[in-house]
């Protein structure tokens, strides 16, 4: 009889199909529950725990005891090796034979001595090949390792994401056995194409120190365009804090190892994750050689929607470069028709231009693709009522919109992300240890550029100088220095880095201080202008109650500032510490709680135009935000503040829901507030966090979030800030070269002789222009290469003098690729250059032998 003719009901359709390709559901009569035969134990299965980090040849050579499967091991950070002996079945011989380990932590099986493959249950990745089609005669039994680190694809936290690490967490071997694997039935679930990139030059370099044969194979398939390098910085760093000499680091370190490893300059700037994007970074990609850009972090921020998702975006002195943000929304899709329906639908910039970028796999906190996503991907390369998905190079995406450019709109000025303010503040010793590595660097090369025009038998230092700026760039990534990492990434960076009242006068300025060290009183002598707002007091602390919505070391958010408390709890009132006649310094201390205390020590210097506040901290709080707090008496709808290698403007009102959400912001050395004729800049020597409402300055200090890191910032800490009063523009009164001389202050040494005659290696005739950099050139051993930026948005030109034996100069681009066509005539005056606003100039400088 034949069979009953069915009405075919759509969800009862796609029920069928579904339960067909489940792993979970009817696995005994699917087509998945078909995908692995027969099984097999494992002749032995032992190990080995160490909480140190130890090569596989050392390992091997390790006590192994036995263990099984369901046995415990770890606790968090340790590394379990186990040694897996097995012999596959004479009967299997011709079968595609795989070893089936399902474990927690994340694993890596190691063969013949080499890395083979990760295995990662988070990240679906559960079983190794060990033979595609074993032969008779070739050997059916072998020994392999597999390493497994004691911690998940998002480290070890308890009980949340960001949690701090559970250093007592246990971590269990579920699964190890061989199975036959149906390679037929695979091939009905699964026909992909993959395009592996990485965006990190330091994740290669430790590839090829650590597995140098596995970093032979990706060389290869880097050559066959299946790996592709991208991104053409060190690390992906954070987007806002770093100096724009150690922003160009990155670059050069990056885009060389690029070139030096595999043949090639990287386009486009990789930059998935990050927590906003300085103003100056378009310059410093062209300058660099990249000219397109990708992230999609600003889709997290929490007030405004970006309008665009492909657009120019330009910097301070104008270049530009084309910008791609995935409408997807995500660095982690997994493949799915929805992600891929809001890719298209949530394109800002449709009619405008018809390619988005959709990035997937397990891309926070590494992993990659899955079988099962690259399928699903496939399968909407044509299909209808969907978008066109095609696996693309970021070359291939980027020509593609090349083509499609003519119409797009252009962002100006800086990408702020309305989220994550709070990492301008966290971990306040990584921060001031960024700057001092950053400063002591700059000392470094500019004393070793000296010394080698000095010298014919001084060697530069540039293997041990390229290897300092590697460990420093590496600490910018974008979860070290803004501080939203575990404590023991905290460590690894350290090691890395380690009635009373009184007034004072020097002929500059003078100020009164009263006895808790309040500034009452801050005027310009010879004009008597007042800079402290009536009735109210400069470096005033304030704390408040600091518990964010989402990401506690990320995130501070706007409603901090209902819960302000000034700091007024008097532990010892001001004395006097010094009244010489070159410098004058009085000292207080503070009780902010039971367990934390200010105490700081306020100078005034001869003939210096700012007031400098040496600050002690005993922090032991728990979701407090400190600052200092400077109400001015000058009045202007826009503040100014330091950016790398120039500076740009940010509200000082709250009109729209794109100037309050800019509540908290960021800034380097300096920010100041001006009106005509008068202003007042807020330096310091450490701190990145800040904000200018109306007329009050405030610089943020300290936080102390508990996640990821229940110990963030607590402990003590030592930091400088001034404030200058001036008259005229910030500009005009040289507050920029004020603010380079607290971060770079002089180095005092014995001098041979009585008669030592006047030397300057460098004289810059503009205030204008700011040379920041000294070094040696990369490429050549009789060579220095000078940076110089312009810094107060003007067109100058201007002469750079030098006292060293230069024979030859030539203009070149931050990877130090001389132009041809530009060389610089040496002239009685020096070199003639000409700047742009905020423009970066690089001089390659030959010396005479």
């Amino acid at each position: 009889m034949a069979g009953s003719q069915v009405l075919k009901r759509r969800r009862t359709a796609l029920e069928r199909a579904e339960k067909f390709l489940s792993e979970s559901c009817f696995p005994d009569c699917n087509l998945r529950g078909r995908l692995f035969g027969d099984t097999c134990p494992l002749v032995s299965l032992s190990c080995f725990q160490t909480p140190q980090r130890i090569p596989h040849d050392e390992a091997v050579r390790q006590e192994f005891r036995p263990t099984k499967v369901g046995d415990s091991f770890g606790p968090t950070w340790w590394t379990c090796w186990f040694k897996v002996e097995l012999s596959i079945p004479r009967e299997w011989a011709g079968k595609e034979v795989h070893l089936l380990w399902e474990s927690d932590g994340e694993g890596m099986v190691w063969r013949d001595a080499q890395p083979v493959q990760g295995l990662t249950k988070e990240g679906e990745k559960t079983s190794y090949i060990l033979t595609d089609g074993l032969k008779e005669a070739e050997p059916h039994s072998l020994t392999v390792y597999v390493e497994v680190a004691c911690n998940g694809l998002f480290g070890a936290g308890k009980g949340s994401l960001i949690a701090p690490p559970d250093p007592d967490k246990k971590f269990t071997l579920n699964k190890a056995e061989l199975v036959v694997f149906n390679r037929d039935v695979h091939e009905l679930l699964v026909d992909f194409e993959i395009l592996v990139d990485m965006a990190k030059a330091q994740q290669f370099e430790w590839v090829r120190n650590w597995y140098p044969g596995l970093y032979a194979q990706i060389q290869d398939y880097a050559k066959e365009g299946r790996f592709i390098p991208v991104g053409g910085t060190w690390v992906e760093m954070d987007g806002n804090l770093p100096s724009g000499e150690s922003m160009v680091r990155q670059f050069l370190q990056g885009q060389r190892f690029f070139q030096q490893q595999f043949g090639k300059l990287c386009s486009e700037f990789w930059l998935p994750d990050t927590f906003g994007y300085s103003a100056q970074l378009p310059q410093l990609m062209r300058g660099c050689g990249i000219r397109w850009f990708l992230t999609q972090k600003l889709s997290w921020s929490l007030v405004n929607t970006f309008p665009h998702s492909t657009f120019f975006w330009e910097g301070i002195d104008g270049s530009q470069v084309l910008t791609h943000f995935p409408p997807g929304n995500s660095y982690a899709l997994k493949g799915r028709v929805e992600e891929m329906l809001k890719t298209m639908n949530n394109n800002r910039d449709k009619g405008r231009v018809n390619h988005s970028a959709a990035l997937f796999g397990f891309g926070d906190g590494g992993g990659g693709p899955t079988q099962k996503m690259l399928d699903r991907l496939k399968r909407m390369s044509d299909t209808d009522g969907l978008p066109r998905v095609q696996m693309s190079t970021p070359d291939r995406f980027f020509s593609m919109l090349e083509k499609e450019k003519t119409q797009l709109f252009t962002w100006i000025g800086e990408l702020f992300l309305e989220l994550h303010n709070g990492t301008y503040t966290t971990q306040a010793q990584i921060k001031k240890g960024n700057r001092e590595c950053e400063r002591i660097l700059h000392d470094a090369e500019v004393l070793s550029s000296f010394a080698l025009t000095q010298k014919n038998t001084f060697q530069y230092p540039s293997i041990k100088l390229q290897h300092l700026w590697r460990l420093l760039l590496l600490n910018q990534f974008h979860d070290v220095l803004p501080g939203s990492c575990i404590q023991l990434v905290v460590e690894d960076a350290m090691r890395y880095y380690a009635d009373g009242s009184v007034t004072m006068e020097n002929g500059v300025i003078a100020a009164h201080l009263d006895s808790m060290g309040r500034v009452m009183s801050l005027r310009l002598v010879h004009s008597g202008r007042e800079s402290v707002q009536d009735g109210h007091c400069a470096n005033q602390f304030v704390i408040f109650d600091d518990v964010p919505l989402y990401w506690d070391a990320w995130d501070v958010m706007d409603y901090h500032l209902e819960t302000r408390k000034p700091i007024t709890t008097l532990l010892k009132p001001l004395e006097i510490v010094l009244a010489g006649g070159l410098r004058g310094s009085v000292k207080f201390s503070l009780q902010i709680s039971e367990w934390s205390v200010i105490t700081q020590e306020v100078i005034l210097d001869a003939m210096c135009p700012y007031l400098r506040f040496l600050t002690q901290v005993d922090w032991n709080e728990a979701h407090r935000f400190l600052k200092v707090e400077f109400p001015l008496q000058v009045r202007s709808m826009n503040a100014t503040y330091e950016i790398q290698f120039g500076h740009l403007q940010r509200p000082t009102h709250w009109n729209t829901s794109w100037d309050w959400a800019r509540f908290e912001v960021w800034s380097h050395k300096w920010m100041d507030l001006s009106e005509h004729g008068f202003g007042v800049a807020l330096l310091n020597d450490c701190k990145y966090g800040a904000s200018v409402h109306k007329n009050v300055m405030s610089l943020s200090l300290l936080r102390a979030p508990k996640s990821p890191d229940p110990t963030a910032d607590i402990g003590p800490h030592e930091f400088t800030y001034a404030v200058m009063p001036h008259r005229g523009s910030f500009q005009e009164a040289g507050v920029i070269r004020y603010a380079y001389n607290l971060n770079f202050p002089l180095h005092t040494v014995p001098a041979v002789s009585a008669q030592c005659p006047a030397w300057s290696a460098f004289s810059v005739h503009s205030p204008a222009v700011v040379l920041e950099t000294v070094k040696q050139a990369e490429d050549r051993l009789d060579g220095l290469v000078v940076r110089l930026y312009e810094s107060h948005g003007s067109t100058v030109v201007t002469w750079l003098q030098t006292s060293l034996p230069v024979k030859e100069a030539i203009s070149c681009d931050l990877l130090e690729r001389p132009d041809p066509s530009s060389h610089l005539p040496l002239e009685e005056h020096g070199l003639k250059l000409s700047f742009t606003p905020f423009q970066v100039r690089s001089v390659l400088l030959i010396l005479r032998q």
